[in-house]
């Protein structure tokens, strides 16, 4: 395989160092924290840590409202903390990306504040401003329901500044060159320091011309991209940019690239909310036809497959009917939604604690086109508190022990409440128990992380759809350097037995090899195969002639 395209391979785990593990007992986590549990990361069989922000900020937007690229957030620790981090990190062959949060900073960096101040300082030039309230200012909200504006007066400058996000988080003219090669200096700072690439926050916003009129008819600057993508080959070459672009799949191809120039890797929001509604529905037509939308794409391009993140759950791009039908089935409660568009719950919770349609979910996931993308606390089946507002409630801190805070901080006062009531409090759901446990979801999912590793099909070949006439269920199949792997879906709660034909290299006769267990398939007549999947069953198989096995058993 291509050295440089390790992320093809990778299976990354979001985390935020500020809810992950407190070593200093001042109820905030910390680096040194994060480094006692880096044995346990990579046992699980994680490759790529992703940081959400840990830069110095008023906290006021879980640390996406930055007052210095340049430093540690002093609760976090210190920039020689997040050095020996890292080489902890090297040590034990682990990969580390790194928020890059540039549309906006906080209106306390020192930037704004000598932008307001000045109208003469270069500073002022970086944000974007009027001296009147334009009149689409209540188009293109991030946040409806909560955020009213996309301007605001600031007093001390006496004009109105641009947020596309909160109006404590003020635009950066991301159009200046000079914001331009700050944006260049921040990257290679960290890059200095370790990371191998940077997760892109807001995408679409960055790269958009801003100011009055943006909203209604955006106009994105995609040469930004192969510019910030010119500067990680030259500065590191194998280092990359995951990007949050939730945009439509008819422009996926202006973010990668045509050959492959400007990002290597995207979220697949498309895919991830039309897994919702094939879940929620039974009906695996919308999942085919999302992937099949965003199949196009460069060779050196990788998809991130997700079910959740530290966001909601958008379901912006579903219909009305699409949508209620997610709601019904997920997040029936008003006070579960979010944003008049989403579900601010975490999966566990989601589906009712149900662990058939966890299994199901997460195997889905991780045989989806790309790179597996996990978030801290899902290998435990994390829940949330919806007595915390917007998306705190699924920011909670991770669950380690029945210990006081779940084992997180030694603290009474952790800088997020740890889930203590219910069915999914820490005394019930925490790594120390599921790791005692060999049935655990914990020992599951590290067992599907290893079998994935195990199959780069999924990574690298091509891949196509078996008909099975049920549109319950999803059939798939992957072909990659004369090897070919066939994974099954049931999306609903009745047993089905599913029927279908399989050729592979003119074989004959062709088994299935299980690779999750025992249960291989011998074929009919003409190559046609027979499995009952039970309720929520998922089969892995490995497609290979009579004599596999006996290949397989030698080599």
């Amino acid at each position: 395989m291509i050295n440089d395209l390790w992320y093809k391979d990778a299976v990354i785990y979001c985390l935020s160092v500020a809810t992950f593990m407190d070593a200093n007992g001042d109820g905030v986590g910390d680096f040194t924290g994060l480094m006692r549990r880096l044995d346990y990361l990579q046992g699980m069989g994680i490759t790529t840590l992703w940081l959400m922000p840990f830069q110095p900020s008023p906290f006021r937007d879980d640390g996406y409202d930055i007052a210095d690229y340049y430093g540690v957030d002093s609760r976090y620790g210190t920039l020689g903390e997040f050095v020996e981090f890292m080489q902890a990190c090297k040590q034990r062959g682990l990969r580390v990306l790194i928020d890059l949060v540039v549309n906006h900073t906080s209106d306390e960096h020192p930037w704004f504040q000598e932008a307001r101040r000045d109208p003469k300082s270069k500073y002022r030039d970086w944000y974007v401003w009027s001296k009147r309230k334009p009149r689409d200012a209540a188009a293109g909200i991030t946040f409806p329901g909560v955020q009213k504006s996309t301007w605001t007066y600031d007093p001390v400058a006496k004009e109105y500044y641009f947020h596309r996000f909160y109006s404590f988080q003020p635009d950066l003219d991301t159009a200046n060159p000079e914001v331009q090669a700050e944006i260049l200096r921040i990257m290679g700072f960290w890059l200095q320091l370790g990371v191998s690439g940077f997760r892109m926050d807001a995408v679409p916003f960055v790269i958009a011309k801003k100011g009055a009129g943006a909203a209604k008819k955006p106009q994105e600057q995609y040469d930004m991209l192969r510019m910030l993508s010119q500067f990680l080959n030259w500065r590191e070459g194998d280092a990359i940019i995951l990007a949050e672009a939730n945009v439509l799949p008819d422009t996926d191809m202006e973010y990668f690239g045509k050959s492959g120039e400007r990002l290597q890797m995207m979220f697949n929001f498309e895919v991830n909310q039309h897994l919702f509604i094939a879940m929620a529905s039974s009906d695996s037509t919308p999942l085919i036809k999302a992937i099949n939308a965003t199949r196009r794409r460069p060779d050196s391009a990788q998809w991130g497959q997700f079910l959740r993140n530290h966001d909601e759950l958008d379901l912006g791009r579903l219909t009305k009917a699409e949508r209620q039908t997610v709601f019904n089935a997920f997040g029936p409660d008003p006070k579960m939604q979010l944003y008049q568009r989403g579900i601010r719950r975490r999966l566990a919770p989601m589906l009712h604690g149900d662990r058939r349609r966890l299994e199901l979910a997460y195997s889905l996931m991780f045989t989806l086109p790309g790179t597996p993308v996990l978030r801290y606390g899902d290998e435990i089946g994390m829940g949330d508190n919806l007595a915390l507002q917007e998306r705190n409630c699924a920011r909670t801190p991770m669950q380690w022990s029945t210990e006081q805070n779940a084992g997180f901080t030694k603290s009474d006062r952790p800088i997020m409440p740890v889930i203590d009531e219910g069915a999914y409090a820490y005394q019930h759901v925490n790594v120390a128990i599921q790791r005692r446990d060999a049935n655990s979801f914990l020992n599951w999912m590290e067992r599907m992380i290893r079998m994935r590793k195990e199959v780069p099909e999924i990574s690298w070949g091509d891949f196509s759809f078996v008909r099975t006439r049920n549109p319950e269920l999803l059939a798939m199949r992957y072909d990659w350097k004369n090897n070919a792997v066939l994974f099954l879906h049931n999306l609903q709660s009745e047993p089905r037995e599913v029927r279908f034909s399989v050729d592979y290299e003119g074989e004959e006769e062709c088994i299935l090899v299980n690779l999750l267990s025992e249960e291989h398939s011998q074929p009919e007549k003409g190559n046609r195969h027979c499995v009952l999947m039970e309720p929520y069953g998922y089969r892995w198989f490995r497609i290979g002639g009579l004599d596999y096995l006996l290949k397989r058993s030698t080599s």
